[in-house]
């Protein structure tokens, strides 16, 4: 075994980005949708609906997203208490979004993007699973299809529309438009009096839904009235997204690569520390000819740190032979 010291020249870290479809059907696009009567029926389907790739009840069965209904008036399900008309699952849900994403619980969500802000007190979202996507969801591959008694729209974000990235709090955010594949179909894919279609956080996967927009294009809206039977709005924004057939949807993850290189130059490593290569009792060469002419083959790059504690090991594919006369170049990739 023999040690060399690692240069500065000798790491290179590189930084790619991998792609991969979002849903468990391994095809980037969701056309069957699903839900559990036992999670509608249960404490959280007063808060989701959790919509699945088939029947809840068949092998294979997983969550894909779910669909909540905010609103910061409360309106639009049932009261917690009737003492305190404000305070239900809308309002909770309004509450959380507006806490994680905002991080400022008097300030309220608005669609657009310039000076024409509009904010309507009430939204949809759509939280994508945690399992579906890696680092985050893919800008530019969102499509969805809204169906409504106005016919059809298809929504996506305006990734490739914009000059510049612009976050809400800290969060990375997106305009939802009337568009496809990250580009909008007109100047900006939005609806005049009523802003965006919604906002989209890739980091967070999470996609907010505008009522107002949506109405106005194709006829789909929340019930806001009050005290509303809980759940009654998530299911009115399933059927919508079940009648399109279609949500498409990638997730994206950064993969760093520390590249080390580790160089065998000619008058290096020419000999081995392995037993067999000496006589155990005079300390000699087994081979004379080893001498001048030493023959020995590379099968592994161990890395150590200044303890000289092993950190990693690199197995070559092959062993690679090496003499006076050779120089090698083996290149240790690592991944995290």
């Amino acid at each position: 075994m023999s040690f060399k010291t690692l240069d500065a020249e000798d790491f290179v870290v590189s930084a790619d980005a991998v792609q991969s479809t979002a849903w468990s059907t391994d095809a980037p696009t969701l056309t069957n949708f699903f839900t559990s009567s036992v999670q509608k029926a249960g404490s959280s389907g007063a808060y989701y609906l959790s919509v699945y790739q088939t029947s809840s009840e068949a092998a294979g069965a997983t969550v894909q997203f779910d669909i909540a209904y905010g609103n910061v008036k409360g309106s639009g399900s049932a009261y917690f208490n009737s003492g305190f008309p404000q305070l239900t699952p809308a309002s909770t849900t309004y509450g959380q979004y507006r806490t994680m994403i905002l991080e400022d619980e008097n300030t309220n969500f608005s669609y657009g993007d310039g000076t024409n802000l509009i904010s309507p007190d009430d939204f949809w979202v759509l939280s994508i699973d945690r399992a579906r996507y890696k680092e985050n969801i893919f800008p530019g591959t969102l499509n969805i299809i809204l169906s409504g008694s106005g016919g059809e729209i298809n929504l996506t974000d305006n990734s490739n529309d914009v000059l510049s990235q612009t976050f809400l709090g800290s969060s990375k955010v997106y305009q939802l438009v009337s568009g496809s594949n990250g580009s909008s179909y007109d100047s900006n894919g939005f609806v005049a009096g009523s802003g965006s279609y919604g906002l989209v956080f890739p980091e967070l996967g999470t996609i907010l839904l505008n009522p107002d927009a949506i109405n106005q294009s194709i006829g789909v809206i929340p019930n806001r009235t009050a005290d509303l039977n809980n759940g009654t709005n998530q299911i009115t924004l399933f059927n919508s997204i079940k009648l399109g057939s279609s949500f498409t949807l990638n997730s994206q993850e950064t993969i760093t690569s520390d590249y080390v290189f580790v160089r065998a130059r000619n008058s290096e490593f020419n000999y081995s520390t392995n037993p067999s290569f000496i006589s155990g009792s005079t300390g000699e060469l087994v081979d004379q000819t080893f001498i001048n002419n030493p023959q020995v083959y590379m099968t592994t790059v161990g890395m150590y740190n200044n303890s000289n504690e092993l950190l990693a090991v690199a197995k070559l594919s092959r062993p690679l032979l090496k003499d006076f006369t050779k120089e090698s170049l083996v290149r240790v990739k690592l991944d995290f």
